[in-house]
């Protein structure tokens, strides 16, 4: 009676549309996967690594790829293990601690539901790090990628040593953030730093003030100097679109009359606009996510004023011993940055439109 029931079960899967036979091996993976977690951790690993193959295998037999690629699968299998181990098992083991109370060490977990997201709305210190996020964003947004703009343009044309300006503008990104924000700490520093040495020596001793301790200049210094080191990457992209453009174009605009700045606005603007999309995308998730510089420089400080997400999350969970909160704000923090991302995606398909 079993037998029979698993073979209709079987040829119900086999005659079934495609998309079915895709969605039911994913979601078997992503179900078994949850069930899993809920063992001892000694155990769990070894299950959630278990489990997603057996689905991966199913769905392959589901979908009668396993004879024709089998070879195929084996290649792909160690890169498959490998980022189910880094990936798929870390993400369900955040989304199972976001639920619970714990504090990193006691071996049983309080099971609190909504709770740890219920008090994310309510902290007030998570907000303003999320402000100080959306600034220094704004900040990369318009000083950062108006910089890179203006320097892939001037490279862009025929200039002398054009080669050489484009590995020195590409430096700074490839820079260590450890490295570069010790620097930057110590030409900021009140008592010795570069910064005030130099204002007294042009005569603006007025100004010197302790950069980064000051509440009013701290996460504007950051900004600027976030902005500093990401420049080269849009620099490089922007670079790269503004080469693909036909140079016809710009001599057929030249010949219609048009003057540089009518060139660049019929011309580059609207074949550039993918290129700006992805550009803007990216300065925003990795400014939002910006972390080692705020560490090496400020530490979140003065009184939170240089406090971003992750460096939240970080102190949530180290410095509060609250392990399963600190899980909730990653969780939260993640869905915000998609929404964003999917937004950014929509205008992208509206102007490709238009």
């Amino acid at each position: 009676m079993i037998a029979a029931k698993i073979s209709q079960f079987y040829n119900f899967l086999h005659n079934a549309p495609p998309k079915q036979k895709i969605f039911f091996g994913l979601g078997l993976g992503v179900a078994l996967e949850v069930a899993f977690l809920n063992f001892h951790d000694s155990m769990v690993f070894w299950f959630v690594a278990y489990g997603f193959v057996t689905s991966v295998l199913l769905f392959l037999v589901l979908t009668n790829i396993f004879k024709k690629s089998l070879s195929s699968f084996f290649f792909v299998l160690p890169a498959l293990a490998i980022f189910s181990i880094f990936y798929i098992y870390p993400f369900f083991k955040v989304l199972q601690l976001s639920h619970h109370a714990w504090d990193g060490i006691s071996p049983k977990m309080l099971f609190v539901g909504l709770g740890n997201f219920r008090e994310i709305l309510q902290d007030r210190i998570w907000w303003v790090s999320m402000r100080n996020a959306g600034y220094i964003t704004l900040v990369a947004l318009t000083l950062q990628n108006v910089l890179a703009l203006s320097l892939a343009l001037a490279c862009d044309r025929q200039i002398r040593a054009k080669n050489f300006f484009r590995v020195i503008f590409f430096i700074p990104p490839v820079l260590s953030e450890v490295v570069v924000g010790l620097i930057w700490r110590w030409i900021y520093d009140g008592d010795y730093g570069l910064l005030n040495h130099t204002l007294g020596l042009i005569g603006a001793q007025d100004l010197a003030r302790s950069w980064l301790s000051d509440p009013k200049t701290a996460l504007t210094c950051v900004a600027i100097i976030h902005s500093w080191k990401g420049f080269g990457w849009g620099f490089m992209i922007l670079l790269a679109g503004l080469q693909t453009i036909p140079r016809e174009l710009y001599e057929a605009a030249r010949v219609d009359g048009a003057n540089v700045w009518q060139t660049f606005r019929n011309v580059t603007i609207p074949l550039m606009i993918p290129v700006f999309v992805l550009v803007m995308i990216l300065t925003i998730l990795g400014s939002m996510q910006v972390f080692v510089l705020i560490l090496s420089m400020t530490g979140g400080g003065p009184g939170y004023h240089t406090e971003v997400p992750v460096t939240r999350i970080l102190a949530s969970m180290q410095g509060s011993s609250m392990f399963g909160y600190a899980c909730a704000q990653g969780i939260s923090f993640g869905l915000i940055l998609m929404m964003v991302s999917f937004v950014q995606m929509g205008i992208s398909r509206k102007l490709k439109q238009a």
